[in-house]
């Protein structure tokens, strides 16, 4: 099953149980103006209610990712513009929340430069791929800014505390390379096969047991508020669960027949 949709800052497409979000402001670097802030929120609710989707790709047009927020419209905003950038990212915060919460895998194909905001969102996500020429920096106080985009919730339990405040200080930027080995992305590509790559994975992911990826990512984003004793009460309690749901009966089947197991998402 094919769907297809075009907004105003970015297209939203479900092929075969794959959402793909594709910013799409390239003459403006994909810079987050209200209305893609809005549209962001909107696909993110959809990827988390449509029982269809499985896996969720967030890639861009043109030669940026996202090049942080939108300076222009900032600008015109005059003495609206502490209201306006409320506005901005209480919708990409609810974005955030819906794609770490949702129990579909949500991968960024980081294709060029992510900026401000557009680290952060890439941060934010459960996998990034990168293009080799992607670059990464956070640009926040470059401007007289602090970050949001949830980076600094993120930033600092990816790379540790005192890079975290080296990139967020200095705005030092990293190249596809370094930030694999800082472990901001998973892997980088070649500019031309980002799309095959990240395609393939979220193929493999949407044919997961898409119920049990949902506790098994929030379980990795969880454990770090919690004590060992209480961790390992809320492990217990989901693994009971999945061993319930119709895909735990199959993998467990699947694995006592030795084939592979047929997950139905459920």
């Amino acid at each position: 099953m094919t769907k297809r949709e075009s907004f105003e800052t970015l297209h939203f497409e479900v092929v075969d149980s794959v959402a793909t979000v594709t910013l799409d402001r390239p003459d403006q670097l994909n810079a987050l103006n209200p209305r893609m802030a809005d549209e962001l929120f909107d696909v993110a609710v959809r990827c988390d209610l449509e029982n269809d989707i499985r896996a969720v790709v967030i890639t861009a047009t043109g030669s940026a990712f996202m090049a942080g927020g939108d300076l222009a419209t900032f600008a015109a905003a005059g003495d609206q513009r502490s209201e306006l950038i409320t506005r901005m990212a209480t919708r990409l915060h609810g974005a955030i929340s819906h794609f770490n919460r949702m129990d579909s895998p949500v991968i960024a194909a980081v294709n060029g430069v992510a900026a401000g905001a557009g680290m952060s969102l890439a941060l934010s996500l459960d996998l990034a791929i990168a293009a080799q020429s992607a670059r990464f920096v956070m640009a926040y106080t470059r401007i007289g800014l602090t970050p949001d985009g949830a980076s600094s919730y993120f930033l600092p339990r990816l790379v540790g505390l005192r890079r975290a405040q080296e990139l967020v200080l200095t705005n030092r930027e990293l190249t596809a390379a370094e930030a694999l080995s800082w472990g901001i992305v998973n892997d980088v590509v070649p500019d031309d096969e980002l799309a095959a790559r990240v395609g393939q994975l979220a193929r493999n992911l949407a044919c997961g047991a898409t119920r049990s990826l949902g506790p098994a990512k929030r379980l990795m984003r969880e454990g770090w508020n919690q004590t060992l004793e209480s961790q390992m009460e809320v492990e217990g309690r989901e693994i009971a669960a999945s061993s319930i749901r119709p895909d735990g009966a199959e993998g467990i089947t699947a694995f006592l027949e030795k084939r592979t197991p047929r997950f139905t998402g459920e």
